[in-house]
């Protein structure tokens, strides 16, 4: 199962490069380096497999040094995003050099989200069964996002839904899940609101 996941993640990752990728990835750094000083990649170290860290990559949304005093999750009105920077992450376009960790073996097109190294030190200590998440690579989208935990975290137990939600698709992982669950984050690409 792990190298049919594989095999299809690097089949993924790689047609869209050679798609959407050489259109897309021009255009939304244009975008970032007309609308706003600073780098076109936002770098952030977050927790993959067996707890490892790894370097997690997006698109910059935020001013440039943004987190110059610590990660600070977003929210409603944050007045750090930019104006092309709010549009990436409503489509979720922010993620999409994220496939670039799938094509380096640290990701999978679909999987828990990885978290911020704060939030993983603060959530493990708080949430039960917290680590278990990290049993499999992270993914792009996930089954708790198609199931409306995305973006901010507001309290304990949006949190532990979270896990929840992780642990489901852990322990009832299959290739049919993984192309509904790409299926259902591109409809709700183009109908939903997304992150802040």
């Amino acid at each position: 199962n792990r190298i049919l996941k594989r095999i299809f993640d690097i089949c993924f990752s790689i047609l869209f490069f050679c798609t959407f990728g050489l259109i897309l990835f021009p255009l939304i750094a244009l975008l970032i380096k007309l609308t706003s000083k600073g780098p076109i990649f936002f770098r952030q170290e977050r927790w993959g497999l067996n707890n490892e860290t790894l370097i997690c990559y997006k698109f910059r949304t935020m001013v440039q040094n943004a987190e110059a005093n610590g990660p600070q999750l977003s929210s409603a009105h944050d007045t750090r995003v930019t104006k092309i920077g709010r549009w990436l992450r409503k489509t979720r376009m922010d993620e999409l050099p994220q496939f670039w960790n799938v094509l380096k073996g640290e990701m999978s097109v679909v999987g828990p989200r990885p978290h911020p190294t704060p939030m993983n030190l603060e959530s493990m200590k708080s949430v039960d069964n917290y680590l278990k998440r990290h049993m499999v690579n992270p993914g792009i989208t996930g089954w708790a996002q198609i199931n409306g935990c995305r973006g901010e975290v507001r309290t304990h137990e949006e949190m532990e839904q979270r896990v929840n939600f992780d642990l489901y698709y852990i322990h009832r992982w299959s290739f049919t899940l993984d192309l509904q669950i790409i299926l259902q984050t591109i409809i709700k690409m183009l109908r939903d609101k997304g992150a802040y």
